[in-house]
């Protein structure tokens, strides 16, 4: 997936903000950088939970759907009067 502007609009945002400089020495201060990387690794270790639970229920309900079938012999054609 290429980066950068895709359309007029972004463009011009591009143009319009690449020379704009932020300079926010506080929020090194309000965010401790180990608490935000512990975060972010328990949210990634939830996330990595509940795919694996999704994939296992997926599993278990094709498991059920596909014991639970019933195949019937269907007659397209009535039977044949005998003689």
């Amino acid at each position: 997936m290429p980066i950068g502007a895709r359309d007029k609009i972004d463009r011009d945002l591009v143009r319009k903000y690449a020379k704009v400089k932020m300079d926010n020495p506080d929020t090194t201060k309000l965010v401790d950088s180990q608490k935000m990387l512990a975060a972010m690794d328990e949210y990634a270790a939830m996330q990595r939970s509940m795919m694996d639970m999704n994939s296992k229920l997926k599993e278990i309900c094709s498991n059920v759907t596909s014991k639970s079938v019933v195949y019937l012999k269907l007659n397209f054609y009535p039977p044949r009067p005998r003689k």
